[in-house]
């Protein structure tokens, strides 16, 4: 069951810190991310598609409620067909539920990856999030690891 996803460079940049990037493109047939999500993330990454956003319309308008990279990705989401969009930050999920996309963040993407027997378990790699500074509520660490 293997999908197309836009990421935010939140769940890179986390996945980075603890040395497993390679999930992105077991879990996901395709991962996108705007240009802007490519820089901030700071390595070269061969299966990551870098692509533009067009309608710059759309992300002057979400800029004025969340950061560049997450309007980015956001408006990058709207134009792809059915993805599924990688965000941790709660304002811009709520925007992002709000106009219809499907919406998970790092830990789903990590649910995804148990469900798909990617890795057997979620628990060392949140423990990992958490000891590289990765924030994670303690509401959904105690649902995932109870």
């Amino acid at each position: 069951m293997n999908q197309k996803a836009v990421t935010n460079s939140t769940c890179l940049i986390g996945l980075k810190r603890i040395g497993r990037l390679d999930l992105l493109p077991q879990v996901f047939e395709v991962v996108f991310a705007p240009p802007t999500v490519a820089v901030e993330v700071q390595s070269k990454l061969t299966w990551l598609t870098v692509q533009s956003v067009q309608n710059k319309s759309v992300i002057a308008t979400l800029k004025t409620q969340m950061d560049g990279g997450e309007a980015e990705t956001i408006a990058l989401a709207m134009e792809l067909d059915d993805v599924i969009l990688i965000l941790d930050d709660k304002k811009a999920r709520r925007v992002a539920q709000q106009i219809g996309l499907k919406v998970i963040g790092t830990v789903g993407m990590l649910l995804r990856a148990k469900q798909q027997e990617v890795i057997p378990e979620i628990s060392p790699l949140l423990t990992a999030l958490l000891q590289v500074d990765f924030r994670i509520s303690d509401a959904i660490v105690s649902s995932i690891v109870t």
